[in-house]
């Protein structure tokens, strides 16, 4: 498979460098502005709408299985890198500082790889902890502000010597745009690399579900991109009439995903509800090849466009070509959120039953700030939200983004501990000893949380103190070890230098016994089972 993927590298290469040998101005024109024509030499130019920009490679390494369709085995998919956080020592930084991060697509996508037999060593980028924890959910009993918060304090079960805390913030606002309804823009990649059954066909129907829930007040339009882009329908609310659109697309051509973006922002902004939710939601397999192909490029045009007020879900399909990184950056620079739609069941999850989540947004540029005491915690490890990372400044500056959080939607957070006087090696310092200050002894840390409304320009700011409410002798709650074994199996799959004791045993012994009576916690277990753990 590697000398096949360097032959393709080779052949991508070759293409580019003939195009940027040609001397016709045609020939820029329609590889930069994704017109109908694709050039791969000066004198060679193909339809955009019948002929794939990763047909030409496929073809000249021999990548076309019988009857034309391309080989399953030959993986292209993207991730990006992460760089696995680290232990920080309190009394050089006490600050932890990060946007929020509802997104679920890590999870789905790993389900799909394990399900599928593949090798997890492909997709080592693709496993953000916090987006397999926040796809469950927990036990929250506050309401006594926008955000809940539930947390708990216990041993980490794979280093005895550390401690585990598990917070988990809930929005309650419960709130949905009722009188004034929701602009939906449905962008759909009709390129030729959707033509498989789990892209563009379980698309159609994931967007028909949601198309049956509209209510009166509610707007649909529909926008397709291949090598060019189409407005195939605007401003309906007529279930029949959206079908029909939906039935019309097919797949084939190139794929200009920055001129379908622009179609679709477009479109909202055309029929733009004041006070309503204002919303596109794109479903592709994230592989881009006309028009902006850069994932830098991409996000500036998505960072430009949500400037109008209009929101944005990502939706990933298929496999094989798929970009995790295009999908998942576009949803971080478009106040949009990111998921994988790997079955109509979890179409119907995210699109159906947890629309107001998915699709309301309640509160953006969520952001995180938790400051350690320095007299209880020596040292500590945010587990996940490697790429939300922010600079302890960018916190007060209403300029910098976070993430966006959906009506009642939930966010977990994870720190791996080491309390003063349990650590090893420690440095004696003469001078930098904190005394504990009286009345917070007892306190872990403070976490302000700082989010604006739906149209503010201006954040509100709340702040939570986190106790160390561990009791020796109390059994640790099912949510406390069901996120435990998520943090064993996702650091075992990573290949963590902090995995500890950790085994898929331990981690499918500490989700077993957290299930509840929750199908989905019941589908992880049985996915660590399907890589190897002992029931």
């Amino acid at each position: 498979m590697k000398k096949r993927f360097v032959a393709f590298l080779l052949t991508i290469m070759t293409v580019t460098s003939l195009t940027a040998c040609g001397n016709s101005a045609d020939t820029a024109a329609a590889n930069e502005g994704g017109s109908s024509s694709i050039c791969y030499e000066p004198s060679v130019c193909y339809d955009a709408t019948s002929y794939d920009a990763y047909d030409y490679a496929y073809e000249m390494n021999g990548f076309i299985a019988e009857g034309g369709e391309y080989d399953e085995n030959f993986n292209t998919e993207e991730y990006l890198s992460i760089k696995e956080s680290g232990f920080v020592l309190v009394a050089d930084n006490p600050l932890s500082t990060f946007s929020a991060d509802v997104d679920t697509g890590s999870y789905c996508n790993l389900r799909r790889y394990i399900s599928s037999r593949y090798d997890l060593d492909e997709i080592s980028g693709s496993i953000r902890t916090e987006e397999i924890i926040n796809y469950f959910d927990y036990e929250v009993n506050d309401d006594s502000d926008v955000f809940g918060l539930q947390y708990e304090v216990g041993n980490c079960p794979w280093n005895e010597d550390h401690k585990l805390l598990i917070m988990t913030f809930q929005a309650n606002t419960e709130e949905t745009i009722t009188n004034k309804g929701n602009n939906f823009v449905f962008l759909v990649d009709s390129s030729g690399s959707m033509s498989s059954a789990d892209k563009l066909e379980l698309a159609v129907k994931s967007f028909k579900l949601l198309a049956e829930s509209l209510g009166e007040n509610d707007r649909v339009s529909i926008v397709t991109y291949s090598g060019d882009s189409r407005l195939l329908l605007e401003g309906s609310n007529d279930y029949d009439e959206i079908c029909k659109a939906l039935d019309q697309i097919s797949a084939g051509g190139g794929t200009n995903g920055s001129g379908g973006i622009r179609a679709a922002y477009d479109c909202a902004n055309e029929n733009f509800i004041e006070g309503g939710n204002n919303r596109v939601i794109i479903a592709s397999d994230g592989d881009m090849n006309l028009g902006i192909t850069s994932t830098g490029g991409l996000t500036d045009l998505i960072t430009e466009e949500k400037e109008s007020g209009v929101f944005l879900t990502v939706l990933g399909f298929g496999s094989g070509n798929y970009s995790d990184a295009n999908m998942e950056s576009i949803a971080d620079a478009g106040n949009g959120n990111y998921y994988y739609i790997d079955t109509i069941n979890e179409a119907k999850r995210v699109l159906v039953d947890k629309l107001k989540q998915t699709t309301v947004t309640v509160a953006k540029d969520v952001k995180f700030q938790a400051e350690f005491n320095p007299a209880v915690v020596y040292s500590y490890r945010q587990i996940g939200y490697e790429n939300r990372v922010m600079s302890a400044s960018d916190f007060n500056d209403d300029k910098k983004d976070g993430g966006e959080v959906g009506a009642g939607q939930q966010v977990t957070i994870a720190y791996e501990i080491e309390l003063v006087g349990s650590q090893e090696g420690g440095i004696d310092l003469k001078y930098q000893d904190t005394e504990i200050v009286e009345g917070f002894e007892n306190e872990i840390c403070t976490v302000a949380v700082r989010y604006k409304e739906p149209d503010a320009d201006e954040s509100t700011k709340l702040t939570y103190v986190v106790e160390n409410n561990e009791d020796i002798d109390a059994v640790h709650s099912e949510d406390f070890n069901f996120v435990a074994g998520i943090i064993e199996a996702s650091m075992i799959m990573r290949g963590s230098e902090y995995v500890g004791t950790a085994t898929l045993d331990s981690a499918y012994i500490l989700a077993n016994s957290g299930i509840k009576d929750d199908n989905y916690r019941l589908e992880f277990c049985n996915l660590l089972v399907m890589l190897g753990a002992n029931e």
